[in-house]
């Protein structure tokens, strides 16, 4: 994805409020989704840095919690999705672990992490999935909240 079809999409993708139960909603929204595809995943929620849902899916393991937080971190750091980022840098004929200041061990640049961005306040929190591939864990992170926001409506 070029990088202002991600920025569209995190400009569509906004909502009206954030509370703890639309944490748990959205977690489990994904957690259905990953199971109608078979998938195992690890979902981790957070809204001003305090940790609102996590789960891991049978299948994963503590190496996802530690790949949820890198990704997490990135976004909580520029605002921005981590698949963005990583896009940002590779235009740049580079790598965030190559060219950013950020420790390689605690922050990770490839797609999962999303902010959580309510309309005319900005970005409050994360929603973050790994255990698949990057683009495939971007893609349920999208997906994910395209439901859930769909519902809300």
């Amino acid at each position: 994805m070029k990088l202002q079809q991600l920025l569209s999409l995190e400009n569509e993708l906004q909502f009206e409020s954030f509370t703890n139960e639309d944490a748990l909603n959205l977690g489990m929204t994904l957690v259905n989704y990953a199971k109608e595809n078979n998938k195992s995943i690890g979902i981790h929620i957070e809204r001003n840095r305090v940790p609102l849902f996590s789960h891991l899916m049978d299948g994963s393991s503590e190496e996802n919690v530690f790949w949820l937080y890198r990704k997490k971190r990135v976004v909580d750091h520029y605002n921005r999705s981590s698949q963005f980022i990583a896009a940002r840098f590779e235009e740049g004929g580079t790598t965030h672990d190559e060219s950013s200041l950020l420790s390689p061990s605690e922050y990770q640049a490839v797609g999962g992490s999303f902010p959580i961005r309510i309309k005319g306040v900005g970005a409050i929190g994360t929603v973050t999935v790994g255990g698949l591939t990057p683009q495939l864990d971007h893609d349920y992170v999208v997906e994910g909240i395209k439901r859930f926001l769909s519902i809300k409506k």
